[in-house]
């Protein structure tokens, strides 16, 4: 059985950073992709930043600048350090780790902004 277990949400002030960690446990092999998504209150689920087998990245618009996503395909580890967050990015962040044939998610992790 696989999981993904995901840490480093909480509680910052407008412009501080957090960091995301996200570990996937259990037999998973030939990872595509690993990421990190988000969903706030009466939105859709977004792609906030995404790292694929090979070198390629990819960010959401809003976080372009700000957010980077860093991982070990080996370790299936992934990260995302955010910096200068704002209120908007406010959310429950989701890991995903794409196999192409599946896909996995972790339970989430909440941010919150606000002064």
């Amino acid at each position: 059985q696989v999981q993904l277990e995901e840490s480093g949400g909480g509680l910052v002030q407008p412009g501080g950073s957090l960091r995301l960690s996200c570990a996937a446990a259990g037999s998973i092999f030939s990872i595509y992709a690993m990421g990190w998504f988000r969903q706030a209150p009466g939105k859709q689920r977004e792609l906030v930043a995404r790292m694929i087998r090979g070198g390629s990245t990819n960010y959401g618009d809003s976080v372009k600048g700000r957010f980077t996503i860093s991982g070990d395909f080996v370790k299936k580890a992934v990260y995302l350090q955010m910096n200068s967050l704002k209120p908007e990015d406010t959310a429950v962040y989701y890991c995903n780790v794409d196999q192409r044939t599946r896909t996995y998610w972790g339970q989430g992790t909440q941010v919150t902004v606000s002064s």
